[in-house]
């Protein structure tokens, strides 16, 4: 390769590079007094969602503490965040087969109507851990019912599984 060749390519590059490092968004210029805050990051959502299905039902706070979400008979339901299980059984009336997951002094999920429950009592669960499969216990169709309670409360999951809420 000739030297002016291999000193234009060189040259050419240079340019390209400086090109690039320049189309940055340029910040605009700093005021006295004035703060530019940082970008704002979307928060984590401290729960996730516990199965994959479309949401049939939502919180009112009378008849339904929590959501219903449509499945398939042995669909995976996964714990919605790190915890101890606390209740494996299918005592609580209108609730079937269900797990009770209590993750701090404030938070508790419980998880109803499964088919096939995974997890034992005093068990430690981790977020997305499957603990039990969808089924149909004392309900007309497959769903899980999900409820997250707060002091024992039942609230509404929603703004928790979007990241709104966080505690």
């Amino acid at each position: 390769m000739h030297l002016q060749t291999f000193a234009f390519r060189t040259g050419a590059a240079l340019l390209v590079a400086a090109g690039l490092a320049a189309c940055t968004t340029p910040q605009p210029p700093a005021r006295p007094g004035v703060t530019i805050p940082p970008p704002v990051q979307q928060p984590q959502a401290m729960f996730i969602r516990p199965a994959a299905g479309t949401t049939i039902a939502r919180f009112d706070g009378v008849r339904n503490k929590g959501l219903d979400i449509a499945g398939n008979l042995g669909d995976p339901i996964v714990a919605s965040a790190d915890g101890r299980v606390v209740y494996v059984g299918g005592e609580l009336r209108s609730y079937g087969n269900m797990v009770i997951v209590k993750h701090n002094e404030t938070f508790l999920t419980a998880y109803a109507h499964a088919q096939t429950i995974l997890v034992k009592e005093n068990a430690v669960v981790r977020q997305g851990q499957k603990i039990a499969e969808m089924g149909k216990s004392e309900t007309d169709r497959v769903k899980l019912h999900f409820e997250i309670r707060k002091n024992g409360t039942a609230v509404d999951p929603e703004p928790y599984l979007s990241g709104r809420l966080q505690q």
